[in-house]
């Protein structure tokens, strides 16, 4: 049976699966036809199923084709004659069609003909529009570049300027604000390249311009530090005319010089010179005015922004140093002149006016407590320096001169606040060198007075001479100012210039004192120690050396001991000269006396002294003029003539002394006593000198008409003591001073050795002043004499008695004389 006929003979089932086949193959054939992906689940449909899906699948599909090629043939058919007419009419539109083409492609040709104008001027638009683009973009970036290139170009100014402080602010607008804008561009990469190179660069600069304000500074210390203490001493001068114009309106001046108070029309001058010096002042110079500070001002503010404050207030304290210590540095002839010191003080108030600018111009470059340790430090060295350098001045006007220089350096630097007590301390030190330096100076002068005098009274012509010398000199003398001119004044030329010369010092040491800050009693006690060290060490050492001058005669000592009398009586006018220049009153406790009393009363004894000590000296001379023959046997019967020389001498010299000036009781007197003890003191030395001649150890021979010619010449000593060649001796007092020698030779010329022997011992005695030992010497000394020239006594026998006699005296003697050394 045929496959048809076996389908359509099947029972109902197999229709059923045929049914559901075709359900199930179109369904499939519906997916494939619609052109919706995915196929692969539809295709794995149609290979999952039963076997032989694939050819039933197959079969399907070609049936499946076969109907819709014949569904396309019926609409072929259906539709053919419309197909044809189509093509029909497509045909006849060919020709149109292709004369509408021509005309097209005229057209066409012709519109291209006509665009290409527009064409260019569109392209032209488009690259016009392009570049106007580009342009506004490079506007806008132009617009974002400029002010960067604007503050570089600002930079490069401030450069040039030496602004550097502002450069730098624009260095940190540049890097903080409008760099960072156009930070893309290469040349701001550059320039952000740059800049901490110029800061550096400016760095350098700054401190280049810095070195160069220090050497500036150093250079100008000089000029700052005299501007500033001629201000200081305006200032100082104006206070002190106004101090003087207070004393002048409402009581005594301080001091007048040379005794005269400043008159009225001082004061109006003095008015004068204070509006001078304020009309001065309207012109004040300060630091800043000599200097330029800027350099420092704007190297400080560089660092401080660098953030480099600290390492550059190190090395401007460390270059201030150098200069200080150079500064301090003294020129070895510095203590020759006045303009050496004026120089070195100048530098150094320079350096602390600079010092104390930038202290109070600066925050914390310079500290209160770094300027007092420079301080201090330089105050040091500088008292150093000139407790070295015032020590090699012997003139006492630059000693003075240096003092001013250095209360004027002192209140100077005290007006900017540094201590300076230390440095009047260290005037106090230079006060006593200065004395020093007076007391020679004056030295000299009182040399100079005395080398002049004439040692004489000074005689006084008129009323006129006799003023000006009491105006010199407080003399007073109620007397002499009875007396008739020309009359004669005690004291010599020399006692008012030593007076004048005292008050002159005075002045001198005053100036010193002056400008110190020290009270009216202080200076009061400076005035008179200074005085007495005058009184009591130079003029004192002048009198004496002047005393023992070999030219100064009798005469002249005893006109020095007057002079020194009048001196003395005039200290208590030395003593008001102070007071009234101190206004210290003398009764206050601690006020200091002048010694002048004791020095005029040591000069006087030295000069008495010297007197007895001339005398005896010329004595001596006489003595040795002597000749004796002391082996002679008789004696001339007339005294010696150097003995009368002597004699004649000692008359005329005491004559001078009784014709002395005695003008009052008291020079008188006191010629009178220094005439007495003179003569009282010749007369002992000559008879001490007479008994050593005798007693000479290198005479061994005396004769006794030597015995009897040295008698002789002491009977003419006796007659000049008893000639009254001093009056006011009393008696025969001044006899008594040969009183040993004549008892000596009595009892030689009488030869009462019983007596002598007898009596010694005995208040009573006759020879009560005979010393056995002077006698025995004696005695021994004849006692030779009578050996040698009598070799034969022997054989007479007077002269052996006499022989055994004298062994005799002379036993006893030695027994006398060992029993007082015994005794002893």
């Amino acid at each position: 049976m045929d496959s048809a006929n076996l389908v359509g003979l099947s029972p109902p089932n197999a229709l059923d699966k045929e049914n559901r086949e075709d359900s199930m193959y179109g369904n499939i054939f519906a997916e494939l036809e619609s052109l919706e992906p995915p196929l692969g689940t539809t295709l794995r449909s149609v290979y999952d199923d039963q076997p032989n899906a694939h050819k039933r699948f197959m079969e399907k599909l070609d049936a499946r084709i076969r109907n819709h090629d014949r569904e396309i043939e019926k609409m072929c058919n259906f539709h053919h004659q419309g197909f044809v007419d189509a093509i029909t009419e497509l045909l006849k539109v060919r020709a149109d069609a292709e004369k509408l083409m021509v005309q097209v492609t005229g057209t066409n040709r012709r519109l291209q003909d006509a665009g290409k104008e527009v064409t260019a001027q569109t392209e032209e638009m488009i690259r016009c529009r392009v570049q106007q683009r580009n342009i506004a973009t490079t506007v806008e970036k132009l617009q974002l570049c400029i002010p960067v290139l604007e503050m570089y170009s600002k930079l490069k100014e401030q450069l040039d300027s030496k602004r550097y402080y502002a450069a730098l602010k624009t260095m940190e607008q540049l890097e903080n604000i409008y760099i960072p804008r156009v930070s893309k561009y290469r040349f701001c990469q550059i320039m952000a390249e740059t800049l901490p190179k110029l800061r550096e660069e400016i760095k350098e600069k700054s401190m280049s311009d810095l070195k160069d304000f220090l050497e500036s500074i150093r250079k100008h210390s000089d000029k700052i530090g005299e501007t500033a203490m001629r201000q200081a001493q305006q200032h100082r001068t104006f206070n002190s005319a106004v101090q003087k114009q207070a004393s002048m309106g409402y009581g005594k001046p301080l001091y007048m010089l040379n005794g005269k108070a400043p008159s009225p029309e001082s004061g109006v001058a003095l008015e004068v010179g204070v509006d001078e010096e304020e009309e001065h002042d309207d012109e004040v110079l300060t630091a800043q005015d000599l200097v330029d500070f800027s350099p420092v001002f704007r190297c400080l503010h560089i660092y401080t922004v660098l953030g480099d404050r600290e390492t550059f207030e190190n090395y401007y304290r460390k270059q201030r140093r150098k200069q200080a210590r150079l500064v301090l540095q003294p020129q070895s002839s510095m203590h020759e002149t006045v303009e050496g010191y004026r120089k070195y003080f100048n530098q150094i108030v320079g350096f602390f006016v600079v010092e104390d600018h930038i202290l109070h111009a600066t925050q914390g470059l310079v500290t209160r407590a770094y300027t007092d340790e420079l301080w201090n430090m330089a105050l040091s060295k500088i008292i150093a320096v000139l407790r070295t350098h015032s020590s090699y001045c012997s003139d006492p006007d630059l000693v003075l001169e240096l003092k001013n220089l250095i209360v004027i350096f002192a209140d100077t630097l005290q007006g900017y606040g540094f201590p300076v007590n230390r440095l009047f301390d260290l005037l106090f030190e230079i006060r006593d060198q200065y004395n020093e330096t007076l007391l020679k100076k004056w030295a000299g002068v009182f040399r100079e007075i005395f080398e002049s005098d004439n040692y004489s009274p000074i005689p006084v012509e008129n009323e006129e001479e006799y003023k000006t010398v009491i105006s010199r000199f407080p003399f007073h003398d109620a007397e002499i100012e009875k007396q008739q001119f020309p009359k004669k004044l005690p004291m010599s030329q020399s006692v008012p210039q030593v007076y004048i010369q005292v008050k002159e010092f005075i002045y001198a040491s005053l100036k010193f004192s002056e400008s110190l800050h020290r009270s009216s009693t202080e200076i009061d006690d400076m005035l008179r120690k200074s005085t007495n060290l005058l009184l009591t060490r130079t003029l004192s050492s002048c009198l004496q050396n002047l005393i023992k001058k070999p030219h100064i005669g009798l005469t002249e000592l005893v006109q020095i001991i007057i002079n020194t009398t009048h001196l003395e009586q005039a200290c208590k006018y030395l003593e008001d000269f102070i007071t009234n220049i101190t206004n210290v009153s003398p009764e206050t406790i601690h006020t200091t006396r002048l010694y002048g009393l004791s020095t005029f009363k040591d000069a006087r004894h030295a000069a008495e002294g010297e007197i007895y000590t001339k005398l005896n000296q010329k004595i001596d001379e006489f003595i040795q003029l002597a000749d004796y023959e002391w082996t002679m046997s008789e004696s001339d019967g007339r005294a010696s003539g150097y003995l009368m020389d002597l004699i004649n001498f000692l008359r005329s010299t005491f004559q001078v002394f009784t014709h002395l000036p005695n003008n009052n009781n008291d020079h008188a007197a006191m010629s009178g006593k220094v005439a007495q003890t003179a003569c009282m003191s010749a007369c002992k030395h000559l008879s001490t000198s007479l008994t050593q001649m005798l007693l000479d150890s290198e005479l061994k021979q005396i004769s006794m008409g030597a015995i009897q010619q040295f008698n002789l010449d002491v009977m003419q000593c006796e007659l000049f003591a008893s000639s009254e060649p001093v009056p006011g001796f009393q008696g025969d007092t001044l006899q008594l001073a040969f009183i040993d020698l004549r008892q000596l030779l009595d009892l030689f010329m009488v030869w009462d050795w019983s007596t002598y022997l007898a009596d010694y011992g005995q208040p009573t005695s006759k020879y009560l002043r005979v010393n056995p030992s002077t006698a025995l010497a004696l005695l021994e000394k004849m006692k030779d004499t009578s050996k040698k020239n009598n070799i034969f006594s022997q054989f007479r026998k007077n002269d052996r008695d006499k022989q055994k006699l004298i062994e005799t005296v002379v036993k006893q003697l030695r027994s006398l004389v060992n029993g007082m050394s015994q005794h002893t």
